[in-house]
Formats: C-alpha cells, structure tokens, sequence
C-alpha cells in the first residue's frame, strides 16, 4: 500500500509509491555526455575561450591562464547574474525589483572531459573541495551578497550544457526561499526543543542504521526519510557546524572522500546517472549558527516532476528509501583510484581579479 511520509524540516509530504516499487535496473535515462569534445571551451590547451581565471590549482613554473592546472576557477560567460549593479530595490505597485547583481562562476573540476566527481582519486576530489571553499569564503567579502549556492548540474537531464566536468556556484543579493524555510524550520526546531534539527536526524538514523548508507570519522551519508526522488541521498557533517566557511582542514579530506564515495556508487549502482547536488548552508549574515546544519543534497534524476507534483507541491518516489539505501550500500564500488597527487598549488589574485573580470 502506498505511504505517505512527512519531512521533519520542510513539514512537505512525500508519496512513496510502494507498489510501483523500483529497482535501479528499472530505471532507463538519456546519455550523460553530448559530442561536445571538439568545441569544449574547459578542455586543456582551450583557456583563451574562457574568462580570465580566478582561482587556479597549478604546477610550479605555469603560468595562469596557460595549460598546467589541475582544477580551474572562471567566471561564467553567459552569468545568470553580474557583479557590477546596486541592490537597491524598487516598487512599482506591488511588485518590486532590483538590479541583477551578483557572482556566477564556473569550478572546472579536471583537465579530461570524460571523467567526473565519483571517479577522480579522492586527493583530486580534495583539490574541489578547497576551490569551492575559497570561492566561497572570498565571496562572503561583498557586502551586496547574502548567500552563496554552490551546486553540479551532471547530465543533459539535470541542466548541463557542457559535458566537461564543473561545478557552479552563484552568488545572490537574497537568501533563496528554499534555505529560508529550512532555516525557519530549524529555528523553529530549536526554540521547541532545544537542539539542531539536523543533529536530531542524526541521532535517531545512526541508532536505526536502515537508510544510513557510508559513514567516516566527520561525515555520515543517508537516504532521506520522505525521499522526494528514487535514490536521493543527504550527507551530513557529524558534528554541528551551519557555516560550509568554516570547514576545518582536517575535514577537508573526509568531506572528499564522502562526496566521492556516494557519487561513485551512483555511478556503479545507477550506470551514471544524470544528478543535481547542492551544498546548504548558513546564510552569510545570519546569526542562527545554533539552529543551521550545513548539508549536501545529492538528487539523481531518474523520475519526471509532472502536473500532480507541480499542482500539489507533493512528489512521488517509485523507490523505498530503505531499499535505495540497502542498494547504495551494497553497491559494490571499484577500488578508490590511487594516481599520482598533483603538485599543484592554489594560484589567482582573486578578490580584485573577481572584480575585475
């Protein structure tokens, strides 16, 4: 009989249709790559096609903007928002608006563009990590930005236009609706009880251990209980942090190794499927570090959002997220890759360049 399931921190009920219950092989998706290797403008060797970098792993001796990196930081050419402009707003009757400012920058993740997150050695997938951290602690600088979105769109199906591996992140002059009713939700959870929600969570999925999928030292990845889509995955740190900023080094490493982990039994379990993953943090402003728990949404795009779900705001999940965890966790992946580290170096001037560019 079908369950109905409500998410603790959106109060958003989920239908999970259990008796069109899925197993991964039921799952058909387009192919992930296009042709798009002999016009890849991310491609090595292909640098003048983008921006000015910003930030840079390189060899000792290269020169930016040249070949010799190893991840590679840029702003996007056709940016969904641009830095230069004013956040004052406007009325007009009802309605308001304000200049499209803000930062959209493209983290090129490898010089192969056959390759992406779950198959790089987990000291590549470290290297990511630490771009993604300094483009977001550079951003949280500009006063005019109150939250930055860091997100990989992995397939044709999950928005990307480009097969070369990349992520993106986007910075915004507002918090977006959807980290403001998580973040209500948590203070909420908090003034009623006294403890993070997110930690809450925490507790109660490691003593039942039925949707936990991969734990390490700092990080525990798990299938949500009212999963909105087959397959979705959460990875949460262990211990209580709201600001993605505040990563410590020593967690660097562990944060790799998780996000690695799960994209690659994606990969084996799923025969690579197309995916979102966004990574929610604490607004750069905000003062509820108590309540916030940072987290990584992994969302496999497996199942379409038709007109009951756009209607209703209700989603339908053709797989148990008990059964999408045993499966992640019996997916049995590959050996972790073991090449040569690159010695590469964080390279970019990048406060003004950023501006600048």
């Amino acid at each position: 009989m079908p369950e109905l399931r409500k998410d603790p921190i959106s109060r958003r009920w989920v239908i999970i249709a259990t008796e069109r219950a899925a197993r991964p092989t039921d799952f058909k998706h387009e192919g992930i790559e296009v042709n798009d290797l002999d016009r890849c403008p991310f491609c090595e060797g292909r640098e003048d096609r983008t921006p000015p970098e910003i930030y840079a792993v390189r060899a000792a001796g290269t020169a930016p903007n040249g070949k010799g990196w190893t991840v590679r930081v840029v702003s996007n050419k056709f940016p969904a928002l641009r830095i230069e402009g004013s956040t004052q707003r406007t009325k007009v009757g009802l309605f308001t608006r304000m200049d499209g400012v803000g930062a959209h920058e493209v983290i090129i993740e490898a010089t192969d563009h056959h390759t992406h997150l779950g198959l790089l050695p987990v000291e590549h997938v470290v290297q990511i990590i630490r771009a993604y951290l300094q483009r977001y602690r550079d951003l949280r600088g500009d006063a005019r930005f109150e939250y930055a979105l860091l997100f990989r769109n992995h397939g044709r199906t999950a928005g990307a236009s480009l097969s070369h591996p990349h992520s993106q992140l986007i910075a915004l002059p507002v918090v977006p609706k959807r980290v403001a009713e998580e973040l209500d939700a948590a203070e909420r959870h908090f003034g009623q009880h006294g403890v993070c929600i997110y930690c809450a969570i925490l507790e109660q999925e490691q003593q039942g251990r039925d949707r936990l999928i991969f734990e390490n030292e700092a990080f525990v990845a798990l299938a949500p209980y009212a999963s909105r889509f087959p397959f979705e995955t959460l990875i949460l740190p262990k211990r209580h942090e709201a600001d993605f900023g505040a990563l410590p080094p020593d967690q660097e490493r562990l944060l790799a190794q998780a996000l690695r982990e799960m994209l690659h039994r994606l990969h084996i379990c799923l025969d690579n499927p197309p995916y979102n993953f966004i990574i929610h943090t604490l607004p750069y402003r905000s003062e509820a570090k108590h309540a916030h728990h940072w987290h990584v949404e992994i969302m496999p795009r497996l199942t379409q959002v038709a007109g009951f779900e756009w209607g209703s705001g209700f989603y339908i999940n053709p797989v148990v997220p008990e059964e999408a965890a045993r499966y992640l966790r019996e997916a049995i992946p590959a050996p972790m890759p073991v090449g040569p580290v690159s010695a590469g170096r964080p390279h970019g001037e990048v406060g003004d360049r950023m501006r600048d560019s």
